[in-house]
């Protein structure tokens, strides 16, 4: 593909994988970089974490049952609009759920419960634990699942999860084992994130985030390692090498085919109000361009990192640059999947005899941002 398309390697910042080992093993051949997709990471978490769990597949096999108890059932689904109606409740049918997307699970789970009343004989009056512990990632894959995402948004989730699954609340009675469980997981999952230097370097180079939600120790050392790098683009500025003057076209990014307040939201908010860890002194003018861009409070997070350094490359003109290069990729490849799903809006019973070069154009037409004025 790189060749089709004429993008010489030395052109590509980061491409998005899934897991796979066979995934692995072609970028490393190819001797690109790549990153994991976090979607499809948070996925792996939740089901070796919790979803394997005995006592939750059980919980789930159950769900399935009776979801396709009235999916298959005309007369069924009749009834249970009928029992919705005498309890003044509105009529919504119950979520079925895909295997392969845990959040289509937590979709289902919720769905029973909404209608617990209704299915007094099915579910327990008390609500599953397994959905309160779930929501979260259910929220957190959402946002990791929206076009505009970055690779920088990873160590701050992994950092929340962490806590959120750490702490202690009035509801974890029967749920302990399952909290600790999947904590497990997520920290395995997501152990080599806080070293990799194309997480922790757009981590701080996000304005939202900074040096605010890094755990342990590793903030001082992701700080220095980002330091010397600067140190070195602003000695190669100065030094007038040709690569510098040269002006290279800016890295692409290449994807392999493949708002109300929560918990999570507090807990973002939290971290970033934290006072950050002192950092090394360092005498250089992008390391103090550094040192004063860490010293600002971050930015709310909400707003747009590209649209902060677009507005600030004039102060930190180093950092912009390198900012235009480490925040160039998303964590995720939903987008991709997505695209590949448009094709069954495009080749269709109607549309059967559509030859594969015109199908590939017309897929490549709708994803353009175009944009028509009169």
């Amino acid at each position: 593909m790189l060749q089709t398309w004429g993008i010489p390697k030395t052109s590509v910042h980061v491409v998005l994988r899934d897991n796979a080992k066979n995934m692995i093993k072609a970028m490393n051949d190819t001797g690109l970089p790549s990153l994991p997709c976090v979607a499809h990471t948070l996925q792996l978490a939740v089901h070796k974490g919790l979803l394997a769990r005995r006592n939750i597949a059980d919980a789930i096999a159950v769900g399935r049952k009776i979801v396709g108890h009235f999916k298959h059932s005309a007369l069924a689904y009749s009834r249970l609009e009928d029992i919705q109606g005498q309890l003044s409740q509105p009529i919504k049918r119950l979520q079925q759920d895909v295997q392969t997307r845990w959040n289509s699970t937590y979709y289902m789970l919720q769905s029973l419960i909404e209608q617990k009343r209704v299915l007094g004989v099915y579910v327990s009056e008390h609500e599953l634990p397994t959905v309160a512990i779930l929501a979260p990632f259910e929220e957190l894959t959402k946002k990791v699942s929206s076009y505009d995402t970055l690779a920088s948004d990873v160590i701050p989730a992994v950092t929340v999860l962490v806590r959120l699954l750490n702490r202690e609340t009035d509801e974890d009675h029967g749920v302990k084992t399952m909290k600790a469980t999947l904590l497990a997981a997520v920290k395995k999952r997501f152990s080599d994130v806080e070293t990799n230097p194309l997480y922790f370097i757009s981590t701080i180079l996000d304005p939202r985030y900074k040096d605010r939600f890094f755990s342990n120790n590793t903030a001082p050392e992701a700080k220095l390692h980002l330091k010397q790098e600067l140190q070195m683009m602003s000695r190669a500025e100065a030094e007038g090498s040709r690569a510098e003057a040269a002006e290279p076209p800016a890295k692409l990014f290449l994807k392999a085919q493949a708002s109300t307040s929560s918990s999570l939201d507090t807990v973002f908010d939290e971290i970033a109000k934290e006072q950050p860890q002192a950092a090394q002194p360092l005498a250089a003018g992008a390391a103090i361009e550094l040192d004063t861009y860490l010293g600002e409070a971050p930015s709310p997070r909400e707003d747009s990192p590209l649209k902060y350094w677009g507005v600030n490359k004039i102060r930190f003109p180093t950092l912009a640059k390198m900012a235009h290069k480490y925040l160039s990729a998303p964590c995720s490849s939903v987008e991709s999947e997505r695209l590949f799903s448009s094709v069954s809006h495009i080749i269709d019973e109607n549309r059967n005899r559509l030859t594969a070069d015109n199908a590939e154009k017309l897929l490549f037409l709708k994803n353009l941002p175009l944009t028509f004025s009169n």
